[in-house]
């Protein structure tokens, strides 16, 4: 199948190109950069060895309609200007905010700018959102954060064993996860032996999102309080999501909970017992590693998750979303292990 991906020369982008190169089934026959047309590849992404020689194009939405499949990686509010000119026969995955949300007010709220709709909302492991996936031919690919975050809350939220309006979150992210553009307080000699939260106190742009797709589970309002934190590595996501139980269950009840929800998945693990979610063990994979616990102190739930923002919070997810609307397996071209 022919595919393209618009935006390749950001993180996300160069992560697809990375995962579509060993994709069974896939073919990349049309790869852009709007700012960097007509450099070469290998220039941005240096371990693209098999494009080597090739350039980024100029964005061409003819071509792009020549694909079978486009993935669009674009900032967010890019992605709802393109999509007006391409075939409504292109599937696509767009791995932006711009068609994530349910609500308008939601939208102008945390991003600004004219609502453009909704899509089907691509992360297969929750509710019914793998056969909405398989029927659909646009997905709004989530959040990093939103997918760690949703992941490690679904499970007890469907069983109604935790309150929906007390959910707390603390996760720390890489600094891919702040885009490809130079910013200072992104620099190496400021990232590195020092951590802070940012966009603290509820402001941060995925809680409306991680709310939303949570409440289509639990069928009820849910509450987040959400503290983004920014860690002095490049990748990976882990997330620490506590909430107030709602009945009395032991830990053994938890983790049953949680590996019956995700027994059909081939990408989210419940470690055993003991063992913790580390970020360097999911990097450059579509893997989510959770661990489960109970505080019988605060009667709370407590969960930590793993996952590569690149890999489970974008391109692995869309590419998994392709896969599940091409009828394709859902693991295809995806079957990477950690590097620990």
């Amino acid at each position: 199948m022919k595919i393209g991906v618009v935006g390749a020369s950001g993180y996300a982008g160069g992560e697809l190109l990375r995962m579509l190169l060993n994709h069974p089934a896939f073919k990349i026959s049309y790869i852009s950069a709007g700012s960097n047309a007509g450099e070469l590849i290998t220039s941005i992404h240096p371990g693209l060895t098999p494009l080597s020689g090739r350039v980024f194009s100029a964005t061409d939405t003819a071509e792009l309609d020549q694909c079978e499949i486009a993935f669009i990686a674009l900032p967010h509010g890019e992605s709802a200007k393109l999509v007006t000119e391409l075939s409504p026969s292109l599937k696509i995955v767009d791995l932006g905010a711009d068609f994530r949300l349910t609500h308008e007010h939601s939208w102008k709220k945390y991003y600004g700018g004219a609502h453009a709709g909704k899509w089907t909302y691509g992360l297969p492991e929750i509710g019914q959102n793998r056969f909405e996936i398989s029927r659909s031919t646009r997905v709004a690919n989530p959040g990093c954060y939103a997918t760690a975050i949703s992941l490690a809350a679904a499970p007890a939220l469907d069983a109604k064993s935790i309150e929906s309006n007390d959910i707390v979150v603390v996760a720390a992210s890489g600094t891919t996860g702040a885009g490809r553009s130079a910013k200072v307080n992104l620099l190496g000699s400021e990232v590195m032996n020092s951590m802070t939260s940012y966009k603290f106190g509820g402001v941060h742009q995925h809680t409306p999102e991680i709310e939303e797709a949570l409440s289509e589970v639990s069928h009820d309002d849910v509450k987040v309080s959400f503290t983004p934190v920014l860690a002095p590595m490049p990748r990976g996501i882990l997330a620490t999501v506590t909430s107030r139980l709602s009945k009395q269950i032991d830990a053994a009840s938890a983790r049953a909970t949680f590996e019956n929800y995700y027994a059909n998945s081939s990408f989210v693990h419940v470690l055993p017992e003991g063992h913790m979610p580390q970020t360097a063990a999911v990097l450059g994979t579509n893997n989510a590693h959770l661990q489960v616990a109970v505080d019988d102190h605060t009667n709370r739930l407590i969960v930590s998750i793993a996952i590569d923002n690149l890999g489970k919070g974008a391109a692995g997810q869309a590419i998994q979303n392709a896969n599940l609307m091409v009828g394709l397996a859902e693991d295809a071209g995806l079957n990477h292990l950690g590097v620990r």
